[in-house]
């Protein structure tokens, strides 16, 4: 697994385990994440009123030090007090106000109700006065009825090759060492009306294939044959890696629990069952083969990025089970790994799934 993939996988790890604690709090309760926001206001406002208090203190003693040192009269001193004390009331009081608004606020409206009149999202790298770019959005009505709805799609796993006229034991790869990734966004479309319990979900993903071959031996490429033969002297690590852009659609099913407020609905699949039946079809758009081996005591790396004959179009059949977010996956490409080739190799690949509705 290369780098940019180790990164791609911390990342999504770190998303869902942000998503995970979300759940925990929220599930799917938008009164729950209400509340905990009501009770830090009212927090804030105890803060406040000490806050203002202690500026107080400071202030009158700060008077009085005046008055020791012959700044001011008595009368000076008393009045200048007073006036201090009723600002000081006064921001208490302005202050305690505006957040009864907010706490009123959050009590009428949905958890996700904006209580500012724009909200500023700024996207980019800060360099000097270039601040990047904002997307903007204000506060309004949900739509009553949302059909579809996006998500990113994860998922890793075991990869192997299916060969014409042998079983898995008899593969030329590791099975440990080869494994897949698969990266995308998926959208999901409720086809029945009154129901969310058909969906169709359709999308882009990026997968990155690997096969890890035993015994010393990588792909050697002799015009329009490619071959495994053995290394000639001893090899550390033989990676193989096609990278595919494809387009996968499936038929997904399971139950929902429906979700219904004043003045929209929802359905939710939150550690709900659910089972998707498709394929996918796209194409190849890069093929690498790593080596790591000695020579003359001297430790090399190569990365050798040519086609090695394999299948400029992809397409295949997957599927999944899974409850809520994770399920077991499945894909197998119908396409050979090699085009025109004496023996079909065709790529398989078995792990899991997350979709991160």
């Amino acid at each position: 697994m290369n780098t940019i993939t180790k990164y791609v996988v911390l990342l999504i790890l770190c998303l869902s385990a942000t998503q995970l604690e979300a759940q925990e709090v929220s599930k799917d309760s938008t009164e729950t994440k209400n509340y905990y926001k009501i009770q830090s206001l009212k927090e804030l406002k105890e803060t406040i009123k000490k806050e203002e208090r202690e500026f107080l203190k400071t202030e009158i003693e700060s008077v009085n030090e005046r008055l020791e040192r012959g700044e001011l009269t008595q009368a000076e001193a008393d009045k200048l007090k007073k006036e201090l004390a009723k600002k000081r009331a006064l921001n208490i009081e302005n202050r305690l106000a505006i957040i009864d608004n907010k706490i009123a606020l959050l009590e009428r409206n949905e958890e996700d109700y904006k209580d500012d009149n724009v909200e500023v999202t700024q996207i980019g790298v800060s360099i000097g006065k270039f601040t990047g770019f904002s997307i903007r959005s204000k506060n309004k009505p949900r739509k009553y009825d949302r059909r579809t709805t996006s998500d990113l799609v994860f998922a890793i796993g075991l990869n192997n090759s299916i060969i014409e006229g042998k079983g898995l034991s008899d593969t030329p790869y590791k099975i440990g060492g080869s494994g897949f990734v698969e990266l995308g966004w998926a959208w999901k479309y409720r086809l029945l009306k009154e129901s969310n319990a058909l969906r169709l979900k359709y999308g882009f993903s990026f997968q990155w294939n690997k096969l890890n071959p035993k015994d010393d031996q990588y792909f050697v490429q002799n015009g329009d044959m490619t071959t495994l033969e053995t290394f000639p002297t001893d090899l550390r690590k033989s990676e193989f890696r096609v990278t595919n852009l494809v387009f996968p659609v499936h038929l997904e099913f399971g139950p929902s629990r429906k979700i219904e407020r004043k003045t929209y609905f929802r359905y939710s699949t939150y550690k709900k069952f659910k089972v998707g039946i498709g394929g996918y079809a796209g194409f190849r758009i890069g093929t690498q083969q790593k080596l790591k081996f000695k020579e003359d005591g001297d430790r090399v790396k190569q990365k050798i990025r040519r086609n090695y004959n394999t299948s400029d179009f992809v397409y295949g059949l997957s599927g999944y089970v899974g409850v809520g977010n994770t399920s077991l996956y499945l894909k197998y490409d119908l396409n050979t790994i090699f085009k025109d080739q004496s023996v079909d190799q065709n790529n398989v690949s078995l792990g899991i799934r997350f979709d991160f509705d």
